[in-house]
C-alpha cells in the first residue's frame, strides 16, 4: 500500500451529519496509504440518499464535478465508506472502493481487482 494515492470521499451524512471528518483518513494512513485532500470535499457527490433518482439532472452535475476534482487529485483510487457514494462514482475508469476494501488489503488481503496494476 505504500505509494497508493487514495482520494477519501466522505459521505454528506458522515462529514455534516455525524461531524466525522478526520477518521477514515487518519485510518487510512495508519496502514500506510497516502490520503490526499480533495479541493471542496465538502461538496455531495450527487447520490444524497434519492438525490440521485429525485433529481438526476443535478445529481449528474454533482458527480461530474467531484469526478473532475478527483481526476485532478493525482489519486490512484477513491474509498468511500459508503455504497451510494460508491454507486453515484462508479462507472468511469476510475478504482473505487469500499473504505474495508482498502483495509483488508492493507492488512494482507488480496489486491483489489481494481488496483491490480498497482501492486
Amino acid at each position: 500500500t505504500a505509494g497508493i494515492k487514495i482520494a477519501y470521499q466522505y459521505a454528506c451524512s458522515l462529514q455534516h451529519g455525524q461531524r466525522c471528518k478526520s477518521s477514515p483518513q487518519v485510518l487510512l494512513k495508519s496502514v500506510g496509504f497516502e490520503v490526499i485532500d480533495l479541493a471542496e470535499s465538502h461538496l455531495c457527490c450527487g447520490s444524497a440518499g434519492l438525490y440521485n433518482i429525485l433529481e438526476p439532472s443535478l445529481a449528474s452535475s454533482l458527480r461530474e464535478r467531484k469526478l473532475a476534482l478527483i481526476a485532478n487529485s493525482g489519486a490512484h483510487c477513491v474509498v468511500s465508506g459508503n455504497l451510494g457514494c460508491i454507486n453515484q462514482l462508479s462507472g468511469d475508469d476510475l478504482p473505487i472502493l469500499h473504505i474495508v476494501e482498502a483495509l483488508d488489503w492493507a492488512m494482507g488481503g488480496e489486491v483489489p481487482p481494481q488496483l491490480k496494476h498497482l501492486a
